[in-house]
C-alpha cells in the first residue's frame, strides 16, 4: 500500500506546479458559472413553482460544480496512460513489482484532487460573497456539510474507477477516440453535468439515480444544497458504495485478464 501512495504523493505534488493552467481555469469556470446561474435565473422568473429546487439551491450547485470541475470531469482523462498501452511502453509497466491498476488508480486520484485543489478555493471564496440568490449558501446543515465530504470522496473514487474501464478498452481497441467521446458524453449528461437530476421528468430521474453516473457529481453536489435529505442521503451513499465496488471489481479482473494476453509489437 506505500508504494500505491508514492504513486499519490508524486502525481499530487506534480499537479500543483501547474498554476497558470489552474489560473486560466478559475477564470473560465467563475464566467461559465455565472452563465449558467443567469440562464437558469430567467427560466424561474417565469415561473419559480414548476422547478423541483429551490434556485438559491441551484446556484449553490452550480457552483460547486465548477469549483470540483478538474475533480469530476469526465473529459480529465490521463492522455499518458492510453499513450503508454498504445505505443508499447507498457512493457515497462509490466516490469514494475506492482499492480497497474493499482498504480492507474492511485495516479488518477492524485491528478484530479490536485487540480481540483488549485482551482476550488478562489471559486468557493468568490461565490461565497456573492448576494443571494445568486451567490454560494452554506450546506443545508452540519450533518448535510459532513455527509457532503465523505459523498465527495466517493463520488471521485467512482469516476476514477469509470475511467479505469475507459483505459482498459485500450489494450482491446485500435483507437480509444471512440469509446472515450462516448463515455464522456455519457458521464456528462446522465451525472448531472448539463442539467441537475431533479429537472428530470420523476420515472427518468428513478431509473437515473440508480445508474453509476448518478454517485458521481450528482450526490455530493444535491447533499450540500439541500436537494437531498433522510432517507434519500442514505440511499444514494449506499448505491456509491455498491457502484465503486463493482466499477472497481470489474475494472481489476479486466485489467488483469489484458495484462495476460498483451502483445507488444517488436517483441
Amino acid at each position: 500500500m506505500k508504494k500505491y501512495f508514492s504513486f499519490f504523493r508524486l502525481r499530487f505534488v506534480m499537479g500543483l506546479q501547474y498554476r497558470a493552467a489552474a489560473a486560466a481555469g478559475i477564470v473560465t469556470q467563475f464566467f461559465w458559472g455565472a452563465m449558467e446561474i443567469l440562464a437558469f435565473r430567467a427560466f424561474y422568473e417565469a415561473d419559480a413553482a414548476a422547478f423541483p429546487m429551490r434556485f438559491e439551491a441551484v446556484a449553490t450547485y452550480i457552483w460547486l460544480q465548477q469549483a470540483f470541475l478538474a475533480m469530476f470531469a469526465a473529459w480529465g482523462m490521463e492522455g499518458e496512460i492510453f499513450d503508454v498501452i498504445r505505443n508499447g511502453n507498457i512493457a515497462y509497466e509490466l516490469c514494475r513489482p506492482v499492480g497497474i491498476y493499482q498504480m492507474w488508480f492511485a495516479r488518477s486520484v492524485a491528478n484530479r484532487v490536485s487540480r481540483a485543489l488549485l482551482r476550488c478555493v478562489p471559486i468557493l471564496a468568490v461565490a461565497s460573497l456573492l448576494p443571494a440568490p445568486y451567490g454560494l449558501g452554506l450546506p443545508a446543515s452540519p450533518a448535510h456539510g459532513a455527509l457532503f465530504l465523505l459523498t465527495l470522496l466517493l463520488g471521485v473514487l467512482v469516476i476514477v474507477a469509470f475511467t479505469m474501464l475507459v483505459y482498459i478498452t485500450t489494450f482491446y481497441t485500435l483507437s480509444p477516440e471512440g469509446v472515450r467521446i462516448f463515455c464522456v458524453s455519457a458521464v456528462e449528461f446522465f451525472a448531472g453535468a448539463v442539467i441537475p437530476l431533479p429537472f428530470f421528468p420523476e420515472r427518468v430521474q428513478y431509473v437515473l439515480e440508480l445508474l453509476p453516473f448518478a454517485a458521481m457529481q450528482n450526490v455530493p453536489l444535491r447533499v450540500y444544497s439541500g436537494s437531498m435529505t433522510g432517507q434519500e442521503m442514505l440511499r444514494a451513499v449506499c448505491l456509491q458504495a455498491f457502484w465503486l465496488a463493482v466499477l472497481t471489481g470489474v475494472g481489476w479482473n479486466l485489467c488483469r485478464r489484458a495484462e495476460r494476453r498483451v502483445t507488444v509489437q517488436g517483441g
